[in-house]
């Protein structure tokens, strides 16, 4: 029986320790001399969301992917103070520093909360050391509630504070149910999503603890991270999907504008919030891009004066 798209080879397992002690699951796949790629998923999720990505980078990266403090096997922050955005720029740097060597470069990306993640980060010294090329999937820096278009309702204060009631519940999600595959499909995936990615997605998002959930849901109601998109100053690809709720491409566009150097934009028609799992041919696709353009290839180490990629968009019409 072949693998499912999700299944992953077996990891070579770490652990970093961030600058407050918090310690931090890290996995590393495929072989130590290849070009790195480091992946920070989103809110509520794991390690286990970018599988498709290991799966596929793996025969000839080196992938890097850690679990954010409370999800997967990292254990939860010591209090509230541990579940802010510093917090997540100090994790990132410490999986940097505890992965790559002195002045390794690598490609960096981040889906949702991990791509807020490296915004936080963007002034960090280990991020400006190693950081070759980013990728933003399904990410914003700021109004995270007030532009979300899960609750049908025109834009307004109704809407942001039925919103942001919803985001913030601390009523627990339960088991896996039909029903509650429906309302995450409904809320964070496009119409079209196959079942089996479906009910993987609400797996690793109902494993998610409750407190962990609330608290960091409490971060991004109120996040600002506007400067540190500015101070991201790495080529950047922002990919987005046109059926996303949570994140619309409202959030992308703006990133592309406000980017020192964005190099592509890719709004994927019909695709939700889960673009790693709904869409992994075209997130990996641009990985291996990035690391194509921006690592050390066949032909040599790449520089800041090769061409870049051209900035295309995919969308409906």
């Amino acid at each position: 029986m072949n693998p499912t798209p999700y299944a992953a080879a077996t990891p070579r397992a770490l652990t970093a320790v961030s600058t407050d002690g918090q310690s931090l699951h890290v996995e590393e796949y495929g072989p130590e001399d290849a070009p790195a790629v480091v992946l920070a998923h989103g809110w509520t999720c794991s390690t286990d969301f970018w599988a498709a990505q290991v799966r596929d980078l793996a025969t000839d990266h080196r992938v890097v992917v850690y679990d954010q403090r409370g999800h997967g096997a990292t254990p939860p922050a010591a209090g509230p103070s541990g579940y802010s955005t510093r917090a997540l720029a100090d994790d990132l740097e410490a999986v940097l520093t505890a992965t790559l060597a002195p002045g390794e470069k690598a490609v960096l990306a981040g889906h949702s909360m991990g791509g807020m993640t490296l915004m936080a980060a963007a002034g960090r010294p280990a991020l400006r050391a190693h950081a070759a090329a980013v990728l933003l999937c399904s990410t914003g820096p700021s109004r995270l509630v007030p532009e979300a278009l899960v609750v049908p309702l025109r834009a307004g204060a109704l809407r942001t504070r039925i919103t942001g009631a919803i985001l913030g519940a601390r009523a627990p999600l339960g088991p896996v149910t039909p029903v509650s595959k429906a309302i995450l499909k409904y809320a964070t995936m496009g119409p079209g999503s196959a079942p089996e990615r479906v009910a993987e997605c609400a797996r690793i998002v109902h494993a998610c603890p409750r407190a962990v959930r609330v608290a960091w849901s409490q971060v991004l109601a109120g996040l600002d991270l506007e400067a540190g998109v500015r101070e991201l100053d790495v080529p950047a690809v922002v990919v987005a999907g046109t059926a996303d709720r949570l994140t619309p491409p409202v959030h992308a566009r703006a990133l592309a504008d406000a980017l020192p150097r964005c190099v592509g934009l890719d709004v994927l028609p019909g695709v939700g919030h889960m673009t790693p799992v709904e869409a992994p041919e075209a997130v990996t696709s641009r990985l291996r891009e990035l690391t194509a353009a921006y690592l050390r290839g066949a032909d040599g180490p790449r520089t800041d004066t090769t061409p870049t990629p051209e900035t295309t968009e995919e969308e409906a019409v």
